[in-house]
């Protein structure tokens, strides 16, 4: 019987908005001094991937993050000892809620768990301040928990994390749910420790998914039905 259900955050309850686009890198760029492409910043995101996937389990370091961002300002044509401070600029910005969307379902969805009496959780592996992402987005009447990796020392998927998290929430990971969208971070890091996962792909075009072992969403209000199915 699941009791507590935790959330992913970015690309889970919230997008970026224009200031995380093609555009947007444009102007951080020009900022310091660099010209680059925003049509190709959706290869250069994707080109990425493997820096945020080298560093599973490891301990929260931000470098982790400017690196990632700085690839992205290069394959968008971003050269020289700019793209470093570029990076670390947008870094810091990407902890600043006013820059993104809160998916439209979110609250309904929420609030619907929530009804059900289900204790509702938070586990991110962004630096911003969960707190301040609560109030922003009105749901801290909804949310009981949080914990972000540059809180705890680990990010996701390293057990410790969930664990803490466990920990927090007062209850036993058979009795937990991780809903995330993603595969590695959210989904196989829950299974780890006994938690059972949910993952969320809100298009056929998203990534990674484990059809026949994990439930696979398209909205967070198909989740009430979904842990009820699972028992």
């Amino acid at each position: 019987m699941i009791s507590t259900v935790f959330f992913d955050v970015d690309f889970t309850l919230i997008y970026p908005g224009p200031a995380f686009q093609g555009e947007g890198y444009q102007a951080f760029c020009a900022r310091h001094g660099m010209d680059v492409d925003p049509s190709r910043f959706a290869a250069a995101v994707r080109s990425a991937s493997h820096i945020l996937d080298r560093e599973q389990d490891a301990v929260y370091d931000p470098q982790i993050f400017v690196d990632y961002t700085a690839h992205i300002i290069r394959q968008m044509g971003g050269r020289g000892t700019a793209v470093e401070a570029c990076a670390a600029e947008i870094y810091d910005e990407w902890a600043a809620c006013h820059h993104f969307v809160l998916y439209d379902e979110v609250p309904a969805a929420l609030d619907l768990l929530a009804q059900q009496g289900l204790q509702l959780g938070l586990i991110s592996n962004s630096h911003r301040c969960l707190e301040s992402f609560q109030e922003h987005f009105e749901l801290d009447s909804l949310i009981d928990f949080a914990i972000s990796s540059s809180q705890h020392g680990y990010m996701k998927p390293h057990p410790s994390i969930f664990q803490a998290a466990l920990k927090l929430a007062g209850v036993p990971a058979p009795e937990a749910m991780m809903v995330g969208d993603s595969l590695t971070q959210d989904i196989e890091g829950a299974l780890r420790v006994g938690m059972s996962g949910v993952l969320v792909r809100r298009s056929e075009a998203e990534g990674e998914h484990l059809a026949g072992h994990v439930p696979v969403i398209t909205s967070l209000l198909d989740l009430p039905s979904t842990i009820t199915k699972m028992g």
